[in-house]
């Protein structure tokens, strides 16, 4: 018989209803049965004592479990008695690293367990620390129909690594569960003092939800028709009305009803677009119709809540060319193809069998294909590569390759010079060893001579390579467009070499396309084994803020350069496609409203956070975590008040600050930009920044322009003097505030404090304690936290002062539950534990007064972390936060 336990709540009496340890109860809320695995009915596990049953038993329900690792797959079954028939929520505490499940009720069929689906609070339970198969976490198998009494359920082991699996536990409930280790449903997961457990339940998406934004976007996306552009903004072709995207990189890998629910819960949270970058080749290069299907199935269930699709099908990275690849010849199955996509030909053929085959295939459901698909908003035609950035060098590209540009090189300044051997001349003695004008070809010196040295071949060069590059992203453009698509196009979104000098001759590459992308990480520093894209016990960080400027590197001077700071280009919209605030800097709580806020005051069309790689709230616990995850409480718990601010402008659009029209002449000869994006500019630069509004040889525009205003840069041939407004009114360095220039943005960069002051949208973010009471048009707020986001924004239309519907959300930060790291707290930390679920929040504090005549008469009324009342706490004439509650309802 197995062992079963069945939680009892206060005032309910437990019946014993079986024989030996078999327990059963209904409580108040609901029912469920907790069922051990080690003592099952029936077994047929074939165990590994010597190494894979090697593993910290305190870790396990009960200290014990049944386990298979072996060439015969393992069978278990279980007697459950169940007290009432009804459907339940089905969670089995179980190997999901390489494994295989299955499941079967009674004697119904064996059903696969996605192990890669919904699946909370990993662990890592080898003896030995080693990072190998054996783990363990909760899954959601999924529901499943129960009858009263006993019930035989069966789990099968037969996965291709050796068959094997642990399980645990298994429960089945009809109540609300947050899996947590051997934690019973109903119990409360111990949390550090100061801190609380964030642990929704699975959402049920009540009507009740205060903060369910799925109203703001349309019945189903493409309703307004295709997206185009008009004005310099994204707007819905079939009606004209602009739109701004609160965007996602995502989904992930789930099946297909969880990815309905995760296309709920964005939806719910204000998201209206997802990237989508994934590919969709197999290892050698050829058309993987399995992934086509599944972008297919994605569309479809983004569309059905509002949301729109963004292609992203082709990152060098992806891409490790087969030493007898025919249209990539040269390559040694090791090397990524860095740039060989700008200039072969070959190879462009081949990648537009990828668009093809993506955009042109039916659905296996609808019939509908892709490129007349409304809801796919747009395309990019290549991630993160570049002539530009440091790849581009013989030592990443195979000879073959290299040749086949310098050929194109030296016809290119033959035509311009009348022969390869007068472009030599012209150039002096500045020479490259590739450089073969016999075999018609020229070299390329290095990106850092040719940004810093700006000789005449370096001149040539720039404009070579920018002229093919911008060449290429033409080609494609037009491509996609005889394919039959009608979205929008981007061309890239990389960064380069030099901000100053070959910055602006990528983004005039990029305005081919219908818009401008870019990407922009806030860093914390992560040193250590793999930190470049995970986070490990034993890395080094640095806790940063970005209200600060903090540096990246402890003791420097404050850096002005920020993903937030956002310029338009060539008139069009601009989309900022990958940007996070990485893990585990403490500060990362700042992001949501440091995008929304300024995003809105820049007329930014587009934020894509990066990146949702879960569709629960979960830490993502194994040996690593990701530095960018996207499902916590600092990032997606903020997301209802910054999706509105957002979305619906509650911040208005700044004034046009700065108007460059740049040359292209002078960009070829390397004379730069006095605003080079994502410089690397610290006070120490202060001197160059022009004291009125001219502009000198030399000088370059404070980046804080991008906190007070907009920034418009053309490219033309014959250029014009730059514009430039008077800034001393909002920039004050020696105080080291910005003010925007709508009056509504407020950064006191020397504290770390940004204050928002807009009719529809007030709050406060940052160091809290500093800021003291902040003093808005139509509330105050006062708190003890050093960091804390406290924020107010219409849910109407209406302005705070006479909204009958109002959302307060507060925030402090967030880490792992057992997250530890030693060092100083503005300096080198070191992660002594990386930590697991559930997601811990820092006790929340503060005083919040509405000032409006009505306030003592307006309720007051808290909210569950999925946004439904759950209790009146006062009115808003003066109220305080509650420790652990995040979103308030402010109403009659």
């Amino acid at each position: 018989m197995a062992r079963a336990t069945v939680g009892l709540r206060a005032g309910i009496v437990g019946l014993c209803v079986g024989v030996a340890a078999t327990l059963s109860a209904t409580t108040a809320r609901g029912t469920w049965v907790w069922v051990e695995g080690e003592k099952p009915l029936r077994q047929s596990m074939h165990r590994h004592p010597s190494w894979y049953d090697q593993v910290k038993r305190e870790q396990f329900s009960g200290r014990d479990f049944i386990s298979n690792f072996s060439g015969e797959p393992g069978e278990a079954s279980y007697r459950v008695k169940v007290p009432k028939a009804g459907t339940y929520e089905f969670w089995a505490r179980v190997n999901p690293v390489q494994a295989k499940l299955k499941y079967r009720i009674g004697d119904g069929p064996w059903t696969p367990v996605a192990l890669d689906g919904e699946q909370r609070d990993s662990v890592n339970v080898a003896a030995d620390g080693g990072v190998d198969l054996r783990f363990l976490a909760w899954v959601r198998v999924g529901e499943v129909k129960l009858k009263k009494g006993d019930n035989l359920v069966a789990f099968r082991m037969d996965g291709t690594e050796r068959n094997h699996g642990y399980l645990d536990c298994f429960v089945f409930t009809d109540e609300a569960f947050n899996p947590g280790g051997a934690t019973k449903p109903g119990a409360a997961i111990a949390a550090e003092p100061g801190w609380f457990a964030f642990q929704p339940p699975r959402d049920a998406f009540a009507a009740t939800s205060v903060i369910d934004l799925r109203s703001l976007n349309e019945a189903e996306a493409g309703a307004g028709g295709f997206i185009g552009v008009k004005g310099g903004r994204f707007v819905h072709s079939k009606t004209g009305a602009p739109v701004r995207f609160w965007a996602v990189n995502g989904p992930p890998e789930v099946g297909r009803d969880q990815l309905r629910r995760t296309a709920r819960m964005l939806a719910k949270y204000g998201v209206n677009l997802a990237r989508v970058h994934h590919s969709y080749m197999d290892p050698k290069g050829n058309v993987d119709m399995a992934a086509v299907r599944r972008a297919i199935e994605v569309v479809e269930a983004l569309k059905a809540e509002g949301i729109y699709s963004h292609f992203s099908l082709y990152f060098p990275l992806w891409l490790e060319p087969a030493p007898d690849t025919p249209w990539l010849r040269g390559f040694d199955g090791k090397a990524k193809a860095f740039a060989v996509l700008f200039f072969n030909d070959d190879f462009q053929e081949h990648y537009k069998t990828w668009w093809k085959a993506l955009l042109t295939t039916p659905s296996p459901t609808t019939g509908r294909r892709l490129v007349d698909e409304a809801a796919v908003m747009g395309a990019e035609i290549i991630n993160e590569d570049s002539y530009f950035f440091w790849t581009f060098k013989p030592q990443s590209i195979p000879d073959p390759q290299m040749r086949i540009l310098e050929t194109r090189f030296g016809a290119w300044l033959a035509k311009e010079y009348g022969s390869i051997d007068a472009a030599l001349r012209a150039w002096g003695s500045v020479r490259v060893d590739r450089d073969d004008p016999a075999a018609g070809r020229v070299a390329f010196r290095p990106l850092w001579n040719i940004a810093n040295e700006r000789t005449r071949r370096d001149r040539d060069t720039a404009r070579f390579l920018a002229e093919s590059q911008r060449g290429f992203y033409e080609k494609m453009y037009r491509f996609l467009r005889e394919l039959g698509f009608k979205g929008v196009i981007t061309a890239s979104n990389w960064t380069t070499a030099s901000a100053e000098y070959l910055g602006p001759l990528e983004k005039y590459s990029y305005t081919a396309g219908d818009f401008v992308d870019r990407h922009g990480y806030f860093g914390c520093r992560n040193r250590g084994e793999a930190a470049e894209w995970s986070i490990r016990d034993g890395q080094t960080y640095v806790d940063r803020s970005a209200l600060r400027f903090d540096p990246e590197e402890p003791g420097r001077p404050k850096q002005f350069v920020h993903p937030a700071m956002d310029p338009h280009y060539g008139g069009k919209p601009s989309m900022i496609s990958e940007t996070a605030w990485n893990r585990p800097n403490r500060y990362r709580s700042e992001a949501p409203l440091f995008f929304a806020a300024y995003g809105a005051l820049q007329g930014s069309d587009a934020i894509v956070h990066f990146a949702l790689d879960g569709v629960s709230w979960s830490t993502r616990p194994r040996f690593f975590m990701q530095p960018w995850t996207l499902m916590s409480p600092a990032m997606m718990g903020q997301s209802p008040a910054a999706a509105l601010i957002y979305r619906k402008g509650l911040v208005a659009e700044g004034d046009v600050l700065a108007r460059l029209d740049l040359k292209l002449g002078d960009l070829f000869d390397l004379k730069g930009t006095p605003l080079p994006q994502d410089a690397a500019f610290d006070e120490l630069r202060a001197r160059d920044v022009p004291k009125g509004t001219s502009l000198r040889p030399g000088n370059v525009i404070d980046p804080l322009i991008h906190l007070a205003g907009r920034v418009d840069v053309r490219f033309s041939d014959r250029g014009a003097p730059a514009k430039l407004k008077d800034l001393s009114k909002l920039i004050d360095r020696k105080r080291q505030v910005v003010v925007s220039s709508t009056g509504q943005l407020r950064l006191d960069y020397g504290r770390g404090v940004l204050m928002i002051d807009a009719p529809s949208a007030q709050g406060v973010s940052g160091d809290l304690a500093a800021a003291g009471t902040a003093e808005l048009k139509d509330l105050s707020i006062a708190s003890k936290l050093d960091l804390g986001h406290v924020v107010a924004v219409s849910l109407d239309g209406r302005p705070l002062a006479t909204s009958r519907k109002v959302l307060v959300q507060a925030m402090s930060e967030e880490k792992a539950s057992g997250f530890r790291a030693d060092g100083p707290p503005r300096g080198e930390r070191r992660i002594a534990s990386i930590g697991h679920d559930p997601w811990l929040v820092r006790d929340l504090d503060g005083l919040v007064r509405f000032k409006r005549p009505d306030a003592p008469r307006l309720k007051v009324t808290a909210l569950d972390a999925l946004g439904n009342p759950a209790r009146v706490v006062g009115a808003a004439a003066e109220f305080r936060l509650d420790p652990h509650t995040i979103y308030y309802l402010v109403a009659p």
